[in-house]
């Protein structure tokens, strides 16, 4: 279902892309599948919260209203045609390597009454970003809505992926006094339906207050670069039928166990700067 884009990316669109990570530390591909398909991966991840949300450890807080729930390959109809689609196999493969890793798929959900998350980052910058310059790991987003402005858009601070501050609370968190800097650099996204984005985890972000009565659910796709450790905080796995069934060039990049029986996944990804919004 590539509706939008050739069977393979062209050097000057991978090329762009790859720019966009290391400049902004954000980039895209619009129009990557069509809006029914952001609409099958809307009803898998209400289908998915539904369920999360009815038993202990389901759904972790990510402010208030906020949630994220972490799923297995198999809740995701689309799994498959999302982790082989072209732009997100190149853009993967030019930043991390050949041996690339799928280590990571949930969910984000803003519902009505979220509120302004802190300025943050999703986890310490690894040692090799510090000495190296080099991104080893990214996070693809897909929308399940069309993006409006009154739904508390995701906010960016393009080129904040190197900021190296001491100050950082628990090397995730910009001091407030460094908010303004942040404010002043900050770019909103209104993705839509079948857009993919990618971007370094460590570009200083923020979710906005969802002033709609409309919730703004979004996928997540994690990849790491071989040895970068995301891996460890995640617990998605797949069943051995659904592993025999995938193309040998996903399952070359799916670092996950292969069991007879999944059980639901108690989320441990918690980051607890996030649990009580910007207050």
């Amino acid at each position: 279902m590539h509706d939008s884009v050739t069977a393979s990316v062209s050097a000057a669109h991978l090329e762009a892309a790859v720019r966009d990570l290391h400049t902004a530390g954000i980039t895209a591909c619009r129009g990557a599948f069509a809006p029914e398909w952001a609409d099958l991966m809307r009803e898998d991840i209400e289908a998915a919260f539904a369920e999360a949300r009815g038993r202990e450890g389901g759904a972790v807080g990510r402010g208030p209203h906020r949630y994220y729930v972490e799923i297995h390959p198999e809740q995701l109809r689309g799994f498959v045609e999302l982790v082989d689609h072209p732009w997100v196999r190149a853009v993967s493969e030019a930043v991390l390597g050949p041996d690339y890793r799928i280590v990571e798929l949930g969910f984000d959900v803003p519902l009505a009454g979220a509120v302004n998350q802190p300025w943050h980052r999703d986890f310490p910058m690894p040692e090799e970003t510090r000495r190296e310059r080099r991104l080893t790991s990214l996070a693809f987003n897909l929308t399940a809505v069309d993006t409006r402005e009154d739904m508390g858009p995701f906010e960016i601070a393009p080129g904040t992926q190197w900021d190296d501050d001491a100050r950082f609370g628990h090397a995730m968190f910009p001091p407030r006094a460094d908010y303004p800097r942040y404010a002043a650099l900050a770019e909103r996204k209104y993705p839509r339906r079948g857009d993919i984005s990618a971007r370094s985890a460590l570009t200083v972000h923020r979710g906005t207050a969802n002033l709609s009565q409309d919730s703004r659910p979004v996928l997540v796709l994690g990849v790491d670069a071989p040895g970068a450790g995301n891996d460890g905080h995640h617990d998605m796995a797949v069943t051995r039928t659904f592993w025999s069934s995938l193309p040998a060039r996903v399952r070359a990049h799916l670092h996950c166990p292969v069991v007879d029986r999944l059980v639901p996944i108690v989320q441990k990804h918690t980051i607890e700067g996030l649990v009580m919004g910007d207050a």
